[in-house]
């Protein structure tokens, strides 16, 4: 995910891409990479086409578009990774793409994880307070909210626009990578520099773009499960379970690479010294392909969660996306409606 480190490239690569293994274990995970962006566009596409231009507007299909737009512009990035990768890291394409992939890279790093957070979020205010929601909760308002993660995700994809760019090796191959060279003029301050932003990148990475938000996820089911035990109302409906679905995955897909990547932080002076980085180059090739493959995942889940799958298959997948996605109450709307919010249990079935 991160580009190579201008300060790392003197070593030529250290041969890591000699290995017979290391050369099978990439031509596997190039072909699982092809795979998840074959699904991923044609899945999330999908989702854009019937979310975006087929229902009707409401909050929770505003929210789902969101995030399938984060994740089909990710998988447009990946061919360009993909061909960076099996040319061993070098970088043909030039400043300007060097620059707009890695940052279309990080905002979906961070978008897709805020955005599941604000969905989270959104559906604890329904639950805890559905008198509020039924009055405030409406399009117009989620459309200026939904603004605030990409908001944050651009501002923390800083680092991208200031240390990313081409950087050349002594024997005059191209990478895209973070030069600092400019920001110290002796290897010593070079290796402070590096380590100090690379530092505080990892940790952001980890607590505000993933702990952060997952630990707003935890507490918002927290307290919707309270509320559901409290009124005997056990049994989730479609779209929750769909949400519950995104959020597993999302989880079970990114935390092994967003460990890993706390651990490049904290082992940062090591790696940059030339110590264990082959085992950590291939742990993190191999969490890497998982954490990529969520951005496919996320449409199976809208069509095939909560359903038969036989009679899925019967059905036309935008009619399956369209029942996955769709409020069973009535939408929110733009209008001034005053009137009493319906029951607890009427509002549930928003979820």
């Amino acid at each position: 995910m991160d580009a190579n480190f201008s300060i790392s490239l003197n070593r030529s690569n250290e041969m890591l891409h000699e290995s017979t293994g290391y050369t099978a274990l990439h031509i596997v995970l190039w072909v699982i990479q092809g795979i998840t962006f074959v699904l991923g566009i044609l899945g999330n596409g999908l989702v854009i086409w019937v979310a975006g231009f087929r229902m009707a507007r409401t909050v929770t299909t505003l929210c789902y578009l969101n995030l399938a737009i984060a994740d089909f512009s990710f998988l447009t990035t990946l061919p360009f990774l993909m061909v960076s990768s099996i040319m061993k890291k070098q970088w043909p394409f030039g400043w300007f793409l060097c620059k707009l992939i890695y940052t279309v890279v990080d905002i979906n790093l961070f978008g897709s994880v805020f955005l599941i957070a604000f969905i989270a979020l959104d559906r604890c205010i329904c639950v805890l307070h559905p008198v509020w929601a039924h009055n405030h909760r409406t399009v117009s308002l989620a459309t200026k909210l939904v603004l605030v993660p990409w908001i944050l995700a651009l501002i923390l994809t800083s680092q991208i626009f200031i240390f990313v760019t081409i950087v050349n090796d002594p024997i005059g191959n191209v990478y895209c990578a973070f030069n600092f060279a400019p920001w110290a003029d002796t290897p010593q301050k070079l290796l402070k520099v590096v380590s100090t932003v690379m530092t505080a990148r990892g940790v952001i990475r980890f607590v505000i773009g993933f702990t952060m938000p997952m630990s707003i996820v935890a507490i918002c089911y927290g307290l919707i499960a309270i509320k559901l035990y409290k009124k005997g109302m056990i049994n989730s409906s479609r779209s929750s379970k769909v949400l519950t679905a995104v959020v597993v995955s999302f989880f079970v897909c990114w935390f092994p690479f967003q460990l890993v990547a706390l651990l490049h932080t904290v082992w940062i002076r090591e790696i940059l010294l030339g110590r264990m980085y082959k085992a950590l180059d291939i742990l993190t090739s191999l969490l890497e392909a998982l954490a990529f493959f969520n951005s496919c995942l996320n449409p199976m889940l809208y069509v095939f969660i909560g359903q038969d799958f036989r009679r899925t298959l019967i059905h036309s997948l935008p009619a399956s996306l369209e029942r996955a996605m769709t409020e069973d109450s009535a939408p929110a709307s733009d209008t001034t409606n005053k009137s009493a919010s319906p029951p607890i249990e009427a509002e549930l079935q928003a979820m």
